[in-house]
């Protein structure tokens, strides 16, 4: 068995809305979800599949009973399975935060750090994000700041659009603003310092924790750098390759022993079909195809993330 669809795990924070679930059928129509992890192995949430005769167990569970390579070859590099996919739906602020590399993650946190790409699906008019500082600064004037709540003045504002692309290196301060819905690729990890939160209060009255010394830490001072090219990709890192598909009728694709495949649907409907595997999708559906599974066809029309490690 190699065509895996997996089922979305759902979380609820409180900057969530409800187009995960109308646009997505997350949940029931109106039901807050703030982001759905489409692709993990992250101990505490991960997929799992809901075809075949792995119905009902986790990706985890399928790799451990079939072995590494479904993951591939260029997979052996890592000790734990390397990308987490998300789509998120920020009907409000996130909070200003920032993500250590693995040196400092390792050594304080017992995971990896956390590098990762946002592509914008859709964002309304005005929206944007917070992407780094908009000029150089010192680590005492950001602690000053973050203690007197002026910090949203130092750093860089993004208007966003649909289509854009967005490589977020570990130190980079960053947040996703209201009105955006991004699928989000990053290093499996969920470690994530907060700096910010606009003095915002849970359902029980409490302030969400900051994480101020660990951030001052790990917090590149310096504007980010012009965007990288990544030539035909979305983006290119050594934890994933992300491409985008615009599929008409039909798109044969290969995936050989060197990496799995994911297709995440944005859009259009029809099936995924490898030998005498199919499993069919609409927008919001995620696919997992093991490594060395060969050719297989994409029929329908569609838009499709495709993450594969390289």
């Amino acid at each position: 068995m190699s065509l895996l669809k997996l089922k979305s795990v759902c979380k609820d924070y409180l900057w969530g809305g409800t187009t995960l679930a109308d646009k997505y059928r997350k949940a029931e129509r109106g039901s807050k979800i703030a982001e759905t992890w489409e692709l993990s192995c992250y101990p505490e949430s991960p997929s799992v599949i809901e075809n075949g005769k792995y119905a009902g167990k986790t990706l985890s569970e399928y790799i451990e009973k079939e072995g590494r390579k479904v993951l591939g070859k260029n997979c052996e590099k890592f000790t734990s399975f390397p990308v987490l996919i998300k789509l998120i739906d920020a009907a409000a602020d996130l909070s200003i935060q920032v993500h250590p590399d693995n040196d400092y993650a390792l050594k304080n946190e017992a995971q990896y750090g956390k590098t990762e790409i946002w592509y914008i699906i859709d964002a309304m008019e005005g929206a944007g994000i917070y992407y780094g500082f908009n000029r150089e600064i010192t680590k005492d004037e950001l602690k000053k700041r973050i203690e007197d709540n002026t910090v949203l003045e130092v750093l860089n504002f993004v208007p966003v659009k649909s289509g854009d692309v967005f490589f977020i290196e570990a130190g980079t301060v960053h947040s996703i603003c209201k009105g955006i819905l991004t699928v989000e690729i990053q290093q499996s990890s969920d470690v994530t310092y907060r700096i910010y939160d606009y003095g915002r209060t849970d359902k029980d009255g409490n302030t969400r924790p900051l994480h101020i010394d660990k951030a001052l830490d790990v917090a590149r001072l310096s504007p980010v750098a012009k965007p990288k090219d990544f030539g035909s990709h979305l983006a290119k890192c050594d934890y994933f390759t992300a491409d985008k598909l615009v599929i008409k009728e039909a798109y044969d694709g290969f995936v050989d022993e060197g990496s799995f495949v994911h297709l995440l649907f944005l859009s259009g409907s029809g099936s995924v079909r490898s030998g005498a595997e199919e499993v069919e999708f609409l927008p919001g559906d995620s696919v997992f195809i093991s490594a060395g599974t060969g050719s297989y066809r994409i029929n329908g029309s569609a838009e499709v993330i495709v993450t594969f490690e390289s």
